[in-house]
């Protein structure tokens, strides 16, 4: 027998628990809402795995980062589920999903009936099995993504203790994981092809600020390569990477970090997609009746700039689960709720430093400030001059308020006559909106 709810999330990551937030501010019969999950827990705050789970003292562990306390919120235990009559269907991977008729199906053969879906099913990390790359198969060749892949990283952190650790990726998931890996004691090196760190958000003097710093820390940064292959020992454990340049670095554990994909291959021919996610409108409907898509699987319209997008983020997935719940709910009682209209938004902490960034970082960019990286308390920034107007904003080491000022001039976008002004006024100009 077919189990039946009014509400389905299919996905259990932060989009999901927001939206049974949602669901439970805006009122829901016992019984009407499931979220199915291949996972193993209740959903959680993601961003943990990289950052507090990872420390070698007091280190995050669940219960402690359920959400939806990473937004300052009420933490959504187990208990919370069931207290509000919503059933948490956890390691249950569904394996066909049919719009049509509204029917999901599981590896295991069980049926789920939904009146409405939400997919919430995130992304997949790209591996360096899906490329071939010779040897990538060893133990100890590491991904993170979800609490299991967390744990693996935590065991092989113990079991290869003071060790050297070769991180594969000059992105985000790279940058926080040399950090942590640093802060255990792990000898470590990272790779990337790119000209500088995080290509897609740093330009390159904001990138020569966290290389210098990295590299005041210990971390070896070796750029303009890839790794091509590995060496294990007669245990199967990763011993050496090997990379294009020719070189090859000793490695007891491998973290690599080169990027994800949405999954949305189980609606393949189903529905409308762009930009590689699913297309929703401005209240993350697709365009099939009565299903939903939110966060990095969302291919949405990005209304201050007055284009589709998807974003990779969990600011992002907690306010697209909360819109597309709203938006459901009012529909249901015939009333509307306003457009979606965010405003990009990342973050990052490792070590004793942290960025916020608003906006799109396109056109000219404006770095003011001190990025030497052997500043006590480091405070620089970039503005991006796109047709006369700041559209994007960077910060390291803001406060509150400079935070909050940042953010307002990605929102309003206002003019600039002259750009050199820009860089002398530097946060100024931001305090002044």
């Amino acid at each position: 027998m077919a189990k039946h709810f009014s509400y389905v999330i299919l996905g259990g990551g932060v989009a999901a628990g927001y939206a049974a937030r949602e669901f439970a501010n805006q009122g829901i019969k016992p019984g009407d809402l499931a979220i199915i999950s291949k996972e193993s827990v209740a959903p959680y705050e993601r961003p943990a795995l990289s950052k507090g789970y990872l420390f070698p003292q007091n280190a995050a562990r669940l219960p402690g980062f359920h959400t939806c306390v990473g937004s300052g919120g009420e933490r959504l235990s187990p208990e919370w589920y069931s207290d509000k009559g919503i059933e948490l269907i956890l390691s249950t991977e569904i394996v066909k999903a049919d719009l049509a008729s509204k029917t999901l199906t599981s590896s295991a053969g069980a049926t789920f009936t939904y009146e409405t879906l939400l997919i919430a099913t995130g992304s997949s990390v790209i591996k360096l099995t899906d490329f071939g790359v010779q040897g990538a198969e060893a133990n100890n060749i590491l991904y993170l993504r979800d609490i299991d892949d967390a744990d693996k990283l935590v065991a092989a952190m113990q079991a290869k203790k003071d060790g050297k650790a070769v991180v594969v990726g000059g992105g985000y998931i790279g940058l926080e994981l040399s950090a942590a890996l640093k802060i255990n004691n792990f000898d470590v090196t990272m790779v990337y092809p790119e000209p500088w760190c995080m290509p897609r958000l740093f330009t390159a003097g904001l990138a020569a600020f966290y290389e210098g710093y990295y590299a005041n820390k210990g971390i070896n940064i070796v750029k303009g390569t890839v790794a091509v292959g590995f060496d294990a020992d007669a245990n199967g454990d990763v011993t050496a990477v090997k990379l294009k340049n020719g070189n090859v670095l000793e490695a007891d554990i491998v973290i690599v970090g080169v990027g994800g994909r949405p999954l949305t291959g189980l609606f393949k021919g189903q529905v409308e997609e762009e930009k590689g996610g699913i297309k929703t409108d401005a209240f993350f409907a697709t365009s099939v009746p009565g299903v939903y898509a939110i966060g990095d699987v969302a291919a949405f319209p990005l209304k201050l700039y007055n284009e589709m997008r998807r974003v990779e983020h969990v600011d992002h997935a907690r306010k697209s689960a909360e819109q597309a719940v709203k938006a459901i709910k009012a529909k249901e009682s015939g009333e509307s709720v306003s457009e979606y209209d965010y405003l990009p938004y990342f973050y990052s902490r490792s070590f004793d430093i942290s960025w916020q960034f608003y906006g799109d970082n396109v056109g000219e960019n404006v770095l003011f400030g001190d990025n030497d990286p052997t500043a006590a308390t480091p405070k620089f920034g970039t503005y991006w001059v796109k047709d006369g107007k700041v559209v994007g904003v960077f910060l390291e080491g803001g406060s509150a308020e400079e935070n909050q000022a940042i953010a307002k001039v990605a929102r309003a976008q206002p003019p600039v006559a002259d750009v050199e002004a820009l860089k002398k006024e530097g946060l100024d100009f931001a305090a002044k909106i």
